[in-house]
C-alpha cells in the first residue's frame, strides 16, 4: 500500500506551526487539512511532498512513492508554454513521447475545450490555470495527490466538476486537501485534520461533522481547565491556611498536611492545558445609517467586456436597503464587470447611464485582487494616512486584524493573499459605508475569517451586492440571487446546490 507516515513531526518558524504530529496517509482516504491563514497548511504539504524539511520528527514514504503536488501558484517557467505542453512536461522525460496520449485523456477529464489546449498558460483564466496544475499532477499517475486550495479561482461549474472528478470511484488514490471551501471539504473528504500550534486534532469525518466534534472537545477542555484551575487555587489557599495554623500552634501534622496539599496543587497546575483559541485576526463591519429605501435603481443597462463584446443586459433592478444580493454566473459571464460598474456609478455620480444612486449611499468596495490597496505602502502607513488615524490607534486596529508589528511595517505587496484580504476588509470597515460591493470577498480568507464576515454581515443588516462561488457563504448571507445566463440577468430562487451547502453531508 502506498502511504506516508508522520512520526512526531513539528515545524517552528520560529514559533510552532504544529508539533508532535503523527498520522498515516494512505488506503484511498481523503484527508481535509484545516488551519488559519499562515498557520502551516502549505508548509505541511511541502513537507509531505519532500520540498521542505520539518524542524523535528520524521516523514516516511513508501518505497518508490510517486507524489502529485498542486501548489497555489503557477510556476513562472510554465506561463509561456501552451496548456497541453505544460501538462506533457509533467510526465517523466523518458515517457513523454510514448505516453503523450495521456495528456489529452487527462484534459478530457476536465472538459478542457480543444481551443484552449494550444493557448499559453498565462493567457488562461485563473480557473483554467488551477485545473491545468491539477492535470499536470494527475497525468504522471501519482500514488498520492496533495492539493493546496484547489478551488481557488474556480467558478461553481468547475468546482462541481472537480468534486465529481475527485469522487469518481475509479480514482482510488489517497488525497490530502488543504481548503477553506467548507462545502467542497464536506463533499470530497473522509477525514479532517485541524492543524494547531499545540495539539492538532484529527477526526474520521468530513469538515462539518468534524467541526462539531472539535467544538465539543474544545468546550470540554475549557470546562476541565476552569475546574482544575479552581481546584488548584483552592488547594493553594487551604495549604497556606494550614501552614499558618501549624506555625502558630507548632503543629508538625498541620505543616505536613500543608506541604502535601501544596504538592497536590503544584502537580495539578503542571497538567493544566488551556483550551485552544483561534487567533485569527478580527473581521468587523460597520454600517452607516440611511433612511433611503432604494439605494440603487438600474434601468436595463448593457454590460460589455473591455474589448466591447456584449455580455448581458441587467433588466430593471432595484437594490433596497437591507438587501443582500448575490450575483451568480460562470467565470467570464461579467459578474466582476457588473460590480465594478456599480462602484463607478457610486464614486462618479451620474457617470453611468441607466444607474441612479441615492444621494445618501456611501460605498464600501473590495475586488478579488484587493487592487484598492496601495502595494508600495505599508499597512500602517495606509491605515493611518488614508483614515487620518494616529499611529497608536492604527497599530491597535491592525493588531486586532491579525498583523504583527513587523507585518504592519512591510510593504503591502509582500503580504500573503490572506493578509491582503484582511487588510482590505479592515479598510472597508473604516470607510463606514451603508452599501457594500464585494467581489469574491471570501477568496483567500480562512474559515474562521469567513464565519466572522458572515456574522458581521448578518449582525449589522448590511446592504450588499456581492459575487461569490462559496456555497456555504452564499447560503448564509443571501436574501436575493441574480443569475447571469444567456445574455440576461434574472432574479432567481437560491439554486439547489447552494441550498444543500449547509447540510454538511458528504457525497461519498
Amino acid at each position: 500500500m502506498s502511504s506516508i507516515n508522520l512520526r512526531q513531526v513539528s515545524v517552528f518558524a520560529p514559533n510552532p506551526l504544529f508539533q508532535d504530529l503523527s498520522l498515516t496517509i494512505g488506503d484511498n482516504e481523503r484527508l481535509g487539512l484545516i488551519a488559519g491563514n499562515g498557520a502551516g497548511k502549505s508548509t505541511l504539504l511541502r513537507c509531505l511532498a519532500g520540498l521542505a524539511e520539518p524542524t523535528a520528527g520524521e516523514i516516511i514514504r513508501s518505497r518508490g512513492l510517486r507524489l502529485g503536488f498542486v501548489e497555489q501558484d503557477v510556476a513562472s517557467n510554465l506561463l509561456d508554454l501552451p496548456l497541453a505542453e505544460a501538462v506533457r512536461r509533467a510526465l517523466p522525460s523518458a515517457e513523454r513521447e510514448a505516453s503523450a496520449w495521456r495528456v489529452d485523456v487527462t484534459l478530457d477529464e476536465f472538459d478542457t475545450p480543444v481551443e484552449l489546449r494550444d493557448r499559453p498558460v498565462r493567457a488562461l483564466s485563473g480557473g483554467w490555470q488551477r485545473l491545468a496544475l491539477i492535470a499536470r499532477a494527475w497525468v504522471a499517475e501519482p500514488d498520492i495527490l496533495l492539493l493546496d486550495e484547489p478551488t481557488n479561482h474556480l467558478d461553481l461549474a468547475k468546482i462541481e466538476l472537480l468534486e465529481s472528478w475527485i469522487n469518481d470511484p475509479a480514482r482510488r488514490v489517497p488525497m490530502v486537501i488543504a481548503s477553506h471551501d467548507r462545502r467542497f471539504l464536506d463533499s470530497c473528504t473522509t477525514r479532517t485534520l485541524f492543524l494547531r500550534p499545540g495539539i492538532s486534532r484529527i477526526y474520521g469525518h468530513p469538515y462539518t461533522r468534524a467541526r462539531h466534534l472539535l467544538d465539543a472537545d474544545d468546550a470540554a477542555q475549557a470546562a476541565k481547565f476552569a475546574k482544575d484551575r479552581s481546584e488548584a487555587d483552592r488547594l493553594r489557599r487551604s495549604a497556606n491556611a494550614l501552614r499558618n495554623i501549624g506555625i502558630n500552634s507548632r503543629s508538625d501534622a498541620a505543616q505536613k498536611k500543608s506541604m502535601q496539599m501544596a504538592e497536590r496543587a503544584e502537580s495539578l497546575e503542571q497538567t493544566l492545558r488551556p483550551a485552544h483559541k483561534e487567533r485569527a485576526g478580527e473581521i468587523r463591519l460597520d454600517a452607516r445609517g440611511t433612511h433611503a429605501r432604494v439605494l440603487i435603481a438600474i434601468d436595463d443597462v448593457a454590460i460589455a467586456a473591455p474589448d466591447g463584446q456584449a455580455l448581458f443586459r441587467t433588466g430593471k433592478l432595484s437594490v433596497l436597503q437591507g438587501d443582500r444580493i448575490v450575483v451568480l454566473g460562470r467565470n467570464g459571464a461579467g459578474k466582476s464587470l457588473f460590480i465594478g460598474l456599480l462602484s463607478r456609478a457610486m464614486t462618479q455620480r451620474d457617470s453611468v447611464p441607466g444607474i441612479q444612486v441615492h444621494v445618501s449611499a456611501v460605498l464600501g468596495y473590495v475586488d478579488q485582487q484587493m487592487s484598492q490597496l496601495p502595494s508600495l505602502e505599508s499597512p500602517l502607513g495606509f491605515i493611518s494616512g488614508r483614515f487620518r488615524l494616529g499611529d497608536q490607534r492604527s497599530v491597535s486596529l491592525l493588531a486586532g486584524a491579525g498583523f504583527g508589528v513587523e507585518q504592519q511595517r512591510q510593504v503591502i505587496a509582500r503580504l500573503s493573499p490572506g493578509q491582503k484580504a484582511r487588510l482590505g476588509l479592515l479598510a472597508l470597515r473604516l470607510t463606514e459605508p451603508n452599501l457594500y460591493l464585494m467581489d469574491e470577498p471570501t477568496n483567500h480568507v480562512d474559515i474562521a475569517g469567513q464565519e466572522k464576515l458572515e456574522a458581521e454581515i448578518l449582525a449589522h443588516g448590511a446592504t450588499c451586492v456581492l459575487a461569490s462561488h462559496d456555497r456555504s457563504f452564499v447560503k448564509t448571507v443571501a436574501t436575493r440571487c441574480l443569475l447571469i445566463e444567456a445574455g440576461r440577468m434574472t432574479e432567481i430562487e437560491l439554486p439547489r446546490e447552494f441550498e444543500e451547502a449547509s447540510s454538511g453531508k458528504s457525497r461519498r
